[in-house]
């Protein structure tokens, strides 16, 4: 009977570290989450496309934290990943060009908003994707959830492109992902009835409902309820966000995940 006991209890321990050890292997994407070993093993089991999500730490009006490209990009570029099937996303750049310092110009002009020089941000992008080629990354994917910069991240993919001709690897920068973010998102509002003097360029309609969705606790929600009606000195650029929602912020999400997937397939099968 001790003996039976003692195979049971044997078994059961078995079945505890393998539950245990297989608890620990972690299911994220984000490349944070994981250790260099497990990285390397994802890597090498297929793995090889890394998302760099590109933010920016900018003012979004009275009514928006600072860090909603940030916190957006992050949450997207997950979803894409998940749905790639193959990718590792990276951590989020935050620091982007946003104005000129003396004088003040664009979102400098208000608290809390960090800018970096042109060429700082692209020589960044290229050190990151760099990075990445030599720990066996072939895709290189470079998502930015902000308008002033995509000529930015142009020029840093042509670079890399260039320097990596002989190389397996290859970066991309697709333009559906800020397509839609911007004028795709905006046509969607107006099929639903929205007009462009509500659904704005930053920071009002369509760009708080795209936070609505992703992060609400960014959103001073109460307090826009009841604000007047915004002007440009308040941040908050061609539009009015008080009747955004989270619901029409899903629509843009969803539209911008499933364009970017479908464009990131094409680019790395045309490859």
């Amino acid at each position: 009977m001790f003996s039976k006991l003692g195979k049971s209890i044997t078994v059961l321990s078995l079945l505890l570290i393998a539950h245990t050890a297989s608890a620990e292997v972690p299911r994220s994407v984000f490349l944070e989450d994981l250790t260099w070993t497990e990285l390397r093993d994802q890597v090498s089991g297929g793995k090889t496309t890394i998302i760099i999500p590109i933010g920016g730490t900018e003012q979004s009006g009275p009514y928006v934290a600072l860090g909603k490209h940030n916190v957006r990009v992050r949450i997207i570029s997950e979803r894409i990943a998940a749905e790639l099937g193959n990718a590792i996303v990276a951590p989020v750049i935050a620091y982007a060009p946003e104005g000129s310092f003396n004088p003040p110009t664009e979102h400098m002009k208000f608290p809390g908003t960090i800018t970096v020089s042109d060429d700082v941000f692209e020589k960044t992008l290229e050190s990151a994707a760099n990075s990445f080629a030599v720990h066996g990354f072939k895709n290189v994917v470079f998502l930015g959830d902000h308008g002033g910069y995509q000529k930015d991240i142009k020029v840093a993919v042509a670079q890399l492109n260039k320097a990596w001709a002989n190389s397996p690897a290859r970066a991309f920068c697709p333009p559906e992902y800020y397509a839609m973010s911007s004028d795709g998102y905006a046509e969607i509002l107006r099929k639903q009835g929205y007009k462009d003097a509500e659904i704005g360029t930053h920071a009002a309609l369509a760009d708080t409902s795209l936070q609505l969705a992703v992060a609400p606790q960014m959103v001073r929600q109460s307090a826009l309820m009841s604000a007047p009606k915004p002007s440009q000195g308040d941040g908050v650029y061609g539009g009015d966000p008080r009747r955004s929602t989270p619901e029409l912020g899903k629509l843009g999400i969803d539209a911008i995940v499933s364009a970017t997937v479908q464009a990131i397939r094409r680019d790395i099968g045309n490859r």
